[in-house]
């Protein structure tokens, strides 16, 4: 296996935001001397030209594809074309570039969307593409298949050490905290800390709270992914995750606690709830020798204090 080390280039696409932000600096705290980063103004991932001009002029040894248009689920019940179309570009652009140049390592970050709405619980690897998907997201994670499938196919044809993680449903620093984009933890840290602010009795969130989660902090994240570009060449994609889960309603507690809110929540059931039950199966990465650190109410304090120290800077459109 043609490895690299830690003086080689690696490139990691979408350096910006939740997850890619994480892997940076997960990747510098073990010594990685040289990597590189470009803004979307510096560099459309969904223009094929600029990124195979980008990808011959720099030649990285290694490749983390974390960048993805991402959102809730309004921003993808509302916009699936959207979705679809650029999550496509993105990964079309940057697996197959990195196939031309012949980089080392590519690791691709998919989503445990992808998986059946009613697939068996935990969700094992091999659930994929055994049931009808969960109609709210269906356009983002047909997207995010696809990547995988592409990576899995440049490997059996190619011999590509291109590899595929599914993160669980991540937060921390740098999440995106507007209300019409967001997922549900930075949605609540956001409101709950607004109701603070302003002496509101109450707070509304969307569905019945009765849906169970898993939720990863996005340090523990970086950290496994970084442990998968040093030690795994499988073709098989791996879920990243806790193997625990809480649902909505313990979950809005444990926000509603961290920031010290005391008034109410209202449950607006008009609103969908997404899919019932989503826990991944993680025996495969823990096989592997990786498992998470950081439990829920340690890293929603986290994520709450990282938010009230850059709310000023923080992903807030849609006042």
């Amino acid at each position: 296996m043609n490895r690299f080390t830690k003086t080689d280039k690696i490139y990691v696409a979408g350096h910006r935001g939740l997850v890619g932000s994480a892997i940076v600096r997960n990747l510098r705290e073990k010594g990685y001397e040289n990597i590189l980063c470009r803004t979307h103004q510096e560099l459309d991932l969904m223009d094929q030209h600029k990124v195979r001009v980008f990808m011959e002029a720099e030649r990285p040894a290694a490749v983390i594809l974390a960048a993805a248009r991402v959102g809730g689920i309004n921003a993808n019940n509302t916009r699936p074309a959207e979705f679809f179309y650029d999550n496509m570009q993105i990964q079309c652009n940057v697996i197959h570039s990195s196939h031309l140049i012949g980089v080392k390592k590519l690791l691709f970050l998919g989503s445990t969307c992808i998986y059946p709405r009613m697939a068996p619980q935990p969700i094992p690897e091999d659930a994929l593409l055994t049931g009808p998907l969960e109609e709210t997201n269906e356009a983002y994670a047909i997207a995010k298949i696809a990547g995988l499938e592409m990576c899995k196919f440049y490997k059996q044809q190619y011999g590509d050490d291109f590899i595929s993680c599914m993160p669980t449903n991540l937060y921390g620093p740098h999440d995106n905290y507007d209300l019409q984009e967001s997922h549900v933890m930075p949605a609540m840290i956001r409101k709950f800390h607004e109701a603070k602010v302003q002496g509101r009795k109450s707070v509304e969130l969307w569905g019945t709270g009765t849906p169970l989660r898993e939720f990863l902090y996005v340090d523990d994240m970086a950290d496994a992914c970084v442990f998968l570009l040093e030690n795994y060449h499988g073709e098989q994609h791996v879920n990243i995750g806790t193997g625990k889960e809480v649902s909505i309603k313990v979950l809005a507690e444990t926000v509603k606690k961290a920031v010290g809110f005391e008034g109410t929540v209202e449950w607006n059931r008009d609103m969908p709830d997404g899919t019932p039950r989503k826990l991944t199966n993680v025996d495969m990465l823990h096989g592997l020798g990786w498992s998470h650190k950081i439990e829920l109410e340690e890293g929603v304090a986290l994520a709450y204090r990282w938010f009230r120290e850059n709310v000023d800077s923080a992903r807030l459109q849609n006042e």
